[in-house]
């Protein structure tokens, strides 16, 4: 782990101070507003990063990956942006102590901090391991919960902005995204809570609740069980135009209605449709989630189908290595090839297991 400065944040089980004005160790604060984004390296978090970046801010992205952080941070400083990259995984309190410590020792100041690192997890639950369960609560409600705790005090300074990525996956569930729906489940409570009560402390929330986008995601996306079957299905939803939104069209949405202060902003027409139906009839809509999930692919088992205890599931493991895919494959989900292309996701790979 790098180096760590003290005295910048509260230690993970101690109460934010109360005194906002207190701490600022910096000589000089950036004449500039300064927004820092997790899970930056690529994808959304990059998107974000990069829009903040063409309206003014000062940008510090945050990624586990150092490799995907300089090609990110060079794609941004190309556009005439001020950045900090720090390389720090958000679900460990002493990484984002020290990223708190960086951000501050260089700028003086926080306005925004966009809580985006997240992990995408394929398969049926019972090919789940309880492994899957940990990394997606790490990355997603851990990775928002303790960049916002160490945060808050910069923030109260500016009267600053949280932007909370979250998804539509933590307002209704997904077959076969089951960490991912749990984590991001968790991720909106924290979210909606932190509104309520962040008011009196001077700083706003915005709860982003985006439904499919086109980020390249399926290239890193992590699948498991019939991993080629399971990487086939996900990946053309997320290639679908009339399911999926064109991702930099997301980015400028979700970071004007954090600067105007929206509480929440829930993104593409079919996320909208899904979110009101199961708040009015959710009986009727975990029915019908229920039937989806019976025409996706079955668990690794039995020729019934059943799943056999005796044959573990393979592990999982990122689209990139599940195979190449040509003919109809290919030219279906082509936006989806493009957008992995532009936005990072061939710069920052997740390894194969």
């Amino acid at each position: 782990m790098a180096n760590t400065h003290e005295g910048s944040a509260p230690a993970p089980d101690d109460p934010v101070p109360d005194n906002p004005a207190a701490g600022n160790r910096a000589g000089t604060v950036s004449t500039r507003p300064v927004a820092l984004v997790t899970g930056a390296s690529r994808g959304l978090g990059f998107l974000l990063a990069r829009e903040l970046g063409d309206r003014g801010h000062a940008v510090v992205i945050c990624a586990r990956s150092g490799e995907g952080l300089r090609a990110a941070r060079e794609d941004l400083a190309g556009r005439g942006t001020e950045v900090l990259a720090v390389e720090a995984d958000v679900a460990d309190p002493d990484d984002v102590t020290r990223l708190m410590s960086e951000t501050e020792d260089r700028f003086g100041r926080l306005d925004m901090l966009v809580t985006n690192a997240g992990v995408i997890q394929v398969g049926p639950a019972p090919d789940i391991r309880v492994a899957d369960h940990v990394k997606a609560m790490d990355a997603m409600f851990w990775g928002t919960v303790h960049p916002v705790r160490a945060a808050l005090p910069l923030l109260r300074r500016r009267r600053g902005r949280v932007l909370a990525v979250t998804s539509v996956g933590g307002k209704l569930p997904a077959p076969h995204l089951l960490p991912y729906t749990a984590a991001k489940h968790a991720a909106v409570g924290f979210a909606e809570g932190l509104r309520v009560e962040a008011d009196a402390l001077g700083v706003g929330v915005t709860v982003a609740v985006p439904g499919l986008m086109r980020t390249g995601s399926p290239r890193n996306a992590l699948f498991t069980g019939r991993r080629a079957a399971e990487q086939r299905w996900f990946t053309l939803a997320a290639s679908t135009p009339v399911l999926s939104m064109d991702a930099e069209r997301a980015a400028r949405r979700l970071v004007r209605a954090a600067l105007r202060g929206r509480p929440e902003v829930v993104l593409t027409p079919a996320a909208k449709l899904g979110v009101r139906l199961h708040a009015l009839a959710p009986g009727l809509t975990l029915r019908a989630l229920a039937l989806t999930a019976r025409l996706l692919p079955a668990p690794v088992g039995s020729p019934d189908d059943a799943p056999d205890p005796t044959r573990p599931a393979p592990g999982p493991v990122p689209g990139h290595a599940t195979g190449r895919r040509t003919g109809w494959f290919a030219r279906l989900t082509r936006l989806d090839r493009d957008a992995a292309r532009r936005w990072h996701e061939h710069d920052d790979e997740v390894p194969a297991e």
